[in-house]
């Protein structure tokens, strides 16, 4: 007999009740779910035909874990997977979990609840809790150092990673890999399990494995993972849980002081803002008024015109996905230490043991090089990634316009220049786009798509379903100086080299916005970017009559790459460098506070962290609602996207508008208000966007909403 139970199947075969997870396509566990789980548990147990339980997943996996849905609701609704393990464990009668695809959070928490586990050879088990803010809050702190030890679920659930069935087994956190059918294995290892005639195994019943050394083990595992992060609660709050697990108290204990931690975690604002980001990645790839089945042009064959930095790193990720790249260059000279670079990179791959040489050897071999474009008319994709400037790219562009085969799509890296000429200079526009990958190209996640005026519907929809296959994050943006991100970044160097001809040093300015929890500071970010690409931008802003009518703007950065101060790559800009380590210059304050002097900028001693970060964070967000009232973007949360992807903005904070939303908007508008009359500002650098100042007094007016959203 088989029947479905709100999410969960139940069918009895050689006296073993099989509940299956069917709440596709990951099996979350949803109150539905759960409550199926539950149901069929109590059903099996009251059922005297019944003498085993064997739970596992329909579709593709085991179970992907929680419902995240349901976390905004800030509380744990019944049945809980805490009260769902507990019943099994106190079952006479064996409960195996049959594990495969993926089992984890709360999947492999259930999992772990069962008296048995086996798995395919291919599943992966793992609690990926710590990317949400929060910790695995159904016994894993307390279950996974008793099967595995302390260093082991130290190691798993603070990274989140995931970890294979054959590891798994010798950590102990499964007892047997199927070697046939899995359920007709899981079946048999339920059905020996009956006539054992001995007490049922229980996680909680074991020791804690490490606990004599776990003080050290934890000290270690935490000051490791917060030197990335200082300020992530979660990882505390993980140690905090293993060691009352490692202190040999009380089991039930355990889990009632994991379940604190976990609420307490739940319902703070980093698991808010980084629950936010995860919505916000699932939604960039729904674009609003495209049709759902639209048919995508086929992409398998890749051309890369340009084999600099740029160029050679876009074409990894091709390469990486298995896809056939085509590299030009004009000079063979060029083209080959293009080459080589890609042949290096994947070579220092290979000794520090990311890839194995089969690997290089086979994605080296997918790589062609060319020095004539005729070669690039059997291309399904042409990506130029040349030099930035207007005329170059169009050139090249008018040359792949005539070579490139119909419904070919041609693409612009252009990190700032208008895609729509570009793709007029084609001949074709509707096959053109912008694809923005961000340096270097074959590390960074973000992708900027760059929708033209003129981009067929269904060019759009390829890229964007290309970018999974490559694995970017895809995030659609409209035409603009910059696009979303540069656009928004250019407020935040301005008062960076306005901060610095006021008198702060440029250690100060990064420690204050590495204290904020930006990956790199905005002076070392300059210098490994280039000061000299730039300071070539801002000169061609500056003829095109685009910058602010003032000899000031950006003057820090232009004056230190006249004088060929262009970073690291020059061994000096804002720094000084011993290799690639920054060391303070002198000479960079003396350069600034000549400037200041010649632009009558008044010096200062008096400038705070707390300064730097609202006069490079809050303009910079200001220019966000500016995007979103020109349908640059389509949504906040992509906006936030771009930034967490691709800027090394911190994720605990949700990016710059869900950060906007925790300050509190009429708060962040005032202070831009103030900041205007502090640095008399007469380009309205600080004049709040109007979306913002709309919204500031709708918050206002409507407290309660703000404080229940």
């Amino acid at each position: 007999m088989a029947d479905t139970d709100v999410g969960a199947g139940y069918e009895v075969r050689d006296r073993v009740a099989i509940i299956t997870l069917n709440a596709p396509p990951v099996n979350g566990l949803s109150q539905a779910l759960r409550a199926g789980i539950n149901d069929g548990l109590h059903r099996a147990h009251a059922d005297d035909g019944v003498g085993a339980v064997v739970i596992t997943g329909a579709g593709k996996m085991f179970c992907g874990g929680a419902d995240i849905n349901e976390f905004g609701s800030g509380e744990v609704t019944e049945p809980d997977v805490n009260n769902i393990c507990a019943f099994m464990e106190s079952m006479a009668k064996p409960v195996v979990a049959a594990i495969h695809g993926h089992a984890l959070g709360g999947g492999m928490e259930l999992a772990l609840g069962c008296h048995f586990r086996i798995a395919t050879k291919d599943a992966k088990i793992g609690f990926p809790e710590v990317t949400l803010g929060v910790l695995p809050g159904a016994g894993g702190t307390q279950r996974t150092p008793r099967l595995a030890g302390v260093a082991v679920a130290l190691d798993l659930i603070l990274s989140g990673r995931m970890i294979g069935a054959k590891d798994a087994q010798e950590y102990g956190l499964i007892d047997a890999v199927a070697q046939g059918d899995l359920l007709e294995d899981a079946i048999a290892l339920a059905l020996d399990a009956t006539g054992r005639g001995e007490g049922l195994p229980t996680a909680k019943a074991l020791p804690v494995k490490g606990a004599d050394t776990a003080a050290e083990t934890i000290a270690a595992a935490l000051e490791k993972v917060l030197r990335r992060a200082p300020d992530a609660q979660a990882p505390k709050a993980i140690a905090r849980c293993i060691e009352f697990a490692a202190s040999g108290k009380d089991f039930e204990e355990g889990l009632k002081f994991e379940r604190k931690e976990f609420l307490d975690l739940m319902n703070g604002t980093q698991s808010k803002a980084l629950r936010h980001l995860f919505f916000a990645e699932k939604a960039a790839v729904k674009i609003p008024n495209l049709e759902k089945d639209l048919p995508l042009r086929q992409i398998e064959r890749v051309g890369i015109i340009g084999a600099g930095t740029m160029g050679g790193g876009i074409a990894m990720n091709f390469l990486n996905a298995g896809m056939p790249v085509t590299l030009l260059e004009i000079a063979q000279d060029a083209l080959d230490r293009g080459i080589e670079k890609i042949r290096s990179t994947y070579a220092s791959n290979v000794e520090k043991g990311r890839i194995t040489q089969a690997q290089m050897d086979t994605r080296m071999a997918l790589l062609n090089g060319s020095t004539d474009y005729a070669d690039m008319a059997d291309r399904d994709l042409v990506i130029e990634a040349v030099f930035e400037n207007m005329k170059i790219k169009q050139d090249v562009c008018a040359t792949l316009g005539e070579v490139c085969k119909e419904g070919a799509i041609i693409a612009t890296n252009t990190s700032t220049l208008d895609v729509d000429i570009i793709a007029e200079a084609t001949g074709r526009p509707a096959d053109v786009l912008g694809m923005h990958f961000f340096s270097p190209a074959h590390i960074m996640r973000l992708l900027e798509v760059v929708r033209g005026a003129k981009t067929a519907p269904d060019v759009l929809a390829t890229v964007m379903q290309l970018a999974r296959r490559i694995n970017k994050v895809a995030v659609v943006s409209g035409v603009c100086y910059g696009f979303i991100g540069n656009r928004m970044l250019e407020s935040y160097l301005r008062e960076m080299d306005y901060l610095l001809m006021e008198g702060a040093t440029p250690a100060q300015l990064d420690a204050a916005l590495e204290g904020f929890g930006m990956a790199m500071g905005p002076c070392r970010m300059m210098d490994m970017a280039g000061i000299d690409v730039n300071a070539f931008v801002l000169d061609g802003r500056e003829a095109e009559g685009a910058l602010p009518d003032t000899p000031s703007y950006r003057a820090l950065v232009r004056e230190l790459g006249a004088l060929g101060r262009n970073g690291q790559k020059a061994g000096k800009g804002y720094y000084k460098y011993d290799g690639r380590t920054p060391v303070e210059d002198p000479e960079v304050n003396r350069i600034a506070a000549d400037l200041a002097a010649k632009f009558g900028i008044r010096r200062r001693n008096d400038i705070t962290d707390a300064e730097i970060c609202d006069r490079l964070l809050y303009p910079l967000i200001n220019e966000g609602f500016k995007i979103m009232e020109e349908g640059i973007a389509y949504r906040e949360g992509d906006i936030d996207v771009v930034w967490t992807a691709g800027y090394g903005w911190p994720p605990l904070t949700g990016g710059p508008m869900h950060l906007a939303e925790t300050i509190g908007l009429a708060k962040l508008r005032d202070r831009l208000v103030e900041l205007g009359k502090q640095t008399q500002d007469r380009f309205e650098f600080f004049t709040p966007a109007p979306l913002l100042s709309r919204r500031a007094d709708e918050e206002t007016s409507n407290p309660t909403e703000k404080s229940n959203a």
